[in-house]
């Protein structure tokens, strides 16, 4: 089996192709060795010294590191993941839901607001999401109030150096394009 790494815009998150579906439906991020308790592959992942965070996409797992540098940390992480993959063990336990978002609650927003709200939803996922996950990471939907759409960052996303100048230079000057009545992009 051979995993390929690819960097992302945020230094502390590698990104690792194994090679095939990783998760299908969705992606989910955990923050803690706590939350990974629903995945058999996150656990092992927690388990290597350094290890802060974890997400998984369609076709990647994303890693984020404390300390320790890549160099000394990239070894074990590619093993870990390949002995997961060669076990044959699933990445979510049986009866976990691909949408796991520990730090997710209701949308909110104004009855008014549900088309603006659906012509941004629809812009994050046909334009937005596609590319931030190809740095390792997701930005979704939160809420949106009097112009302005609060989103969740998760994996590289979240941390990055770059991540301000994503929403502001990036998402915000999008959404405003085809939405003008969004004035600001804030992360929550």
């Amino acid at each position: 089996m051979f995993i390929q790494t690819e960097t992302t815009p945020n230094p502390a998150t590698l990104k690792f192709l194994p090679g095939r579906e990783v998760m299908v439906g969705g992606n989910v991020d955990f923050k803690s060795a706590d939350d990974a308790i629903v995945s058999p592959l996150a656990t092992r992942l927690f388990a290597v010294p350094g290890v802060e965070g974890v997400m998984f996409g369609y076709d990647f797992v994303a890693v984020t590191k404390g300390a320790p540098e890549w160099q000394h940390l990239k070894p074990a992480i590619l093993g870990a993941i390949m002995e997961h993959f060669l076990s044959g063990a699933p990445v979510m336990a049986e009866g976990a839901s691909p949408a796991i978002d520990p730090d997710s609650d209701e949308e909110f927003f104004d009855e008014g607001d549900e088309t603006i709200v659906a012509t941004i939803k629809e812009l994050l996922e046909t334009r937005v999401r596609p590319a931030v996950a190809q740095d390792g990471g997701d930005i979704t939907f939160r809420g949106y109030r009097e112009g302005t759409v609060f989103l969740n960052m998760k994996g590289a996303c979240s941390g990055c150096p770059s991540s301000t100048a994503t929403l502001k230079h990036g998402v915000q000057n999008l959404l405003h394009h085809f939405v003008p009545e969004v004035q600001e992009v804030e992360a929550v």
